[in-house]
């Protein structure tokens, strides 16, 4: 049983990596410029970050308060995290 356990353990961290990998390497591959030529440097982490999402949204949740220092709920918090994604 501790070997089936290990075994599946394993497994499931290769198919974690795996699929981060692909995600990462087909953002890499929209990593272009409006011209289609390949973007370099802080362009592409930009490019990268970006279509990955990652804490970008944790960051615009956070960022949801009103002016007094309180949560936003309901289409306010959604307003405000739209706004803060820059609208996608």
């Amino acid at each position: 049983m501790k070997k089936i356990i290990i075994a599946l353990s394993i497994a499931f961290s290769f198919a974690l990596s795996t699929s981060a990998f692909a995600d990462q390497a087909a953002c890499e591959a929209k990593a272009v410029s409006k011209e289609g030529k390949p973007l370099y440097g802080a362009a592409k982490d930009a490019s990268i970050k970006k279509c990955m999402g990652g804490a970008q949204a944790n960051d615009c949740e956070a960022k949801a308060v009103s002016k007094d220092g309180k949560p936003l709920y309901g289409a306010a918090k959604t307003a405000s995290i739209k706004k803060c994604e820059g609208g996608k």
